[in-house]
Order: structure tokens, then sequence, then C-alpha cells
């Protein structure tokens, strides 16, 4: 069987970059990564080698294979801690990790809520985070910060979204926590007031009317407009038991 002649042996480092970049533009993935990674290959000492690690990062993001995206970002960190573009691939990092969020945030799914993991939405929140902390001038970090703010209020309506599923089944002592963990971990989200809530209810559920009644403050203290109000006395009973 005759040898497959490489299409690419003669091209110099312009020309790959060059074709490398139009099959990148082009959608065809597989083949850009190819090219870039023939580039660093050939060229390790050249002005396109590092701006190749780069790409290849990005390439394999824009494909969704996560795993080879975010191992090509670490790479990169680790071999060009001072590279002028790195906030950049602290940004990719982010992107990476933020774009996996749905595994965890399908709410209408009939998986388990409390079987899903956020790590993904975590990771990308500590890779923003670092961008934002390292470099503040960046022009990524704008966008970082607006998608950290987003992160938090996910991640903490996840716990709320979690603690109604374990209140729904019974589960009251898992419930109080989850909307605890809420509370605790997340006190600027919009769904601590539906956290607090949770709370109240779980807690009287449980007999332990200290408990509910010091949630019962703090939520009416933060949140003295609060939804959850509506029920009222006069709807049969305690406020909390009409939802």
């Amino acid at each position: 069987m005759p040898e497959k002649i490489d299409e690419t042996k003669n091209w110099s480092a312009t020309k790959l970059y060059s074709e490398a970049r139009d099959e990148l533009a082009s959608g065809n993935f597989d083949k850009a990564i190819q090219y870039f990674e023939k580039l660093e290959s050939r060229y390790p000492f050249g002005t396109y080698a590092q701006q190749a690690q780069m790409e290849v990062a990005y390439a394999h993001y824009r494909q969704g294979d996560q795993p080879q995206a975010l191992a090509a970002v670490e790479r990169f960190i680790k071999l060009h801690p001072n590279h002028p573009n790195v906030d950049y691939m602290y940004y990719l990092r982010g992107l990476i990790n933020f774009n996996d969020k749905i595994s965890f945030l399908d709410f209408l799914s009939k998986q388990d809520p409390s079987e899903r993991d956020p790590k993904a939405a975590r990771d990308a929140f500590d890779s923003f985070k670092q961008l934002a902390e390292r470099f503040p001038d960046s022009i990524y970090t704008k966008d970082a910060i607006a998608r950290m703010k987003y992160l938090v209020n996910a991640m903490a309506q996840y716990e709320v979204h979690v603690a109604n599923y374990y209140y729904r089944r019974g589960a009251y002592v898992a419930a109080a926590n989850r909307a605890q963990t809420a509370v605790s971990e997340y006190r600027e989200a919009p769904a601590i007031e539906e956290a607090l809530f949770v709370m109240v209810k779980s807690y009287d559920a449980l007999a332990l009317p200290d408990l509910r009644d010091d949630a019962e403050r703090v939520l009416k203290k933060n949140f003295p407009n609060s939804v959850y109000f509506k029920g009222g006395p006069d709807r049969g009973g305690p406020w909390w038991k009409v939802w």
C-alpha cells in the first residue's frame, strides 16, 4: 500500500498557520488542529508556535471536546505563565467550563437533581475569578465578572432546587441543609429568598420552632415584601403552610 503523501511537507510556517486558520474559520476543526500541531512540532521556536498552542485549545473548545480543550489550556498556562495573552487562556478555561453548566442546570430533566454535580460551574467561576484578580485590566475581565454573577445565581438556584426536591419527598433535614448551603455560600443571590422559605417549611415540618422562627425573622428582615408572605393567617393557618 503506497505511503500517504503529506501535503504540508514543504509548507512554510506562515503557510501552515494561514491554512490552519482558514480551516478553523471554516469549521474544519480536526484539520485545523492537525495543522496547528504540525506547526508547533516543526517550528517549536518560531513566532507561530505559542500562537498555535492557543489556537489548538480554541479549536478543541469550538469542537466541543472539553477534556482536550482544558488540557491544552492548562498546558499553555503552565508553559507560558507570563505570556502577554495568557489572560485569554484563563478566560477560555472559564468559557470551556461555563458551557458545560447545562449538565446540572437542566431542571426539566427527570434525573434526581441531587445526583448532579455542579463542578463545571464552580470551575468556571474559579477561572473567571482568577482572571479578574490577576488581570483586572484585561479586555476579557468585564465579561468574566458578568458570567461570575450569573454563575453565583445559577449555583444558588441549583441548591434551592435540590432543597425543594428533598422537601417534596419528606427529607426535611436534607432540605434544610441544602437551603442553608445556599444562604451561607451565595448571600447576594436572588435565590436566597426561596432558600429561607424552604428552611422555614423544613424546620416547621421537623417540629423545630426555634430554628423555624429564626429563618422566618431573617426572611422578613431581608425580604419584607416577599411573595412567600402572601398566604397570611387569613388563608387558613400559618403563612408557610398555605404554599
